[in-house]
């Protein structure tokens, strides 16, 4: 996805079982961010830094709703450990990410393999993505404060 498209209306199932949708969030401005793995040190930074200035988001009128292809129970778990006050949808089959963009060729250590792709979607009010921090922009220790000094520019 582009910045100007529309994001899919039917995006997961969270760590509580609920689907989440689109039209849920409509009036409402998102990040929607995804991660590669729960409870890996960047993941948790990442989530941590976004939960830390959950206020100052919400704020600025944004909710957060992450996204990985770990499942349920995982992501519940990660959520549970780490206090995250927000859904982390369990995109098993990659259906989201796929759909996004955030899934794609990764290289470690030379071997070449499909995974997820670190990435931020600030989402407006009607669901059209305003702005996409890549892997390579994102830094995961402050990635809310990244957030946040985008918002006020």
């Amino acid at each position: 996805m582009n910045v100007g498209d529309k994001i899919p209306e039917i995006l997961g199932i969270d760590q509580n079982g609920q689907e989440i949708k689109a039209s849920d969030y409509r009036g409402r401005k998102l990040v929607l961010y995804s991660y590669p793995k729960a409870n890996t040190s960047g993941c948790t930074a990442e989530a941590c830094s976004l939960q830390a200035h959950k206020d100052e988001l919400a704020a600025a009128g944004y909710e957060i709703i992450g996204v990985s292809k770990d499942k349920q129970e995982a992501q519940k778990k990660f959520a549970e450990q780490k206090g995250l006050e927000f859904p982390l949808i369990a995109d098993t089959d990659t259906t989201l990410l796929q759909a996004l963009g955030a899934w794609g060729e990764k290289v470690n250590y030379g071997k070449r393999y499909m995974g997820i792709l670190r990435t931020t979607y600030l989402v407006n009010e009607e669901g059209i993505i305003e702005k996409i921090f890549t892997p390579k922009e994102i830094k995961t220790k402050i990635h809310a404060e990244q957030i946040l000094d985008h918002i006020k520019q």
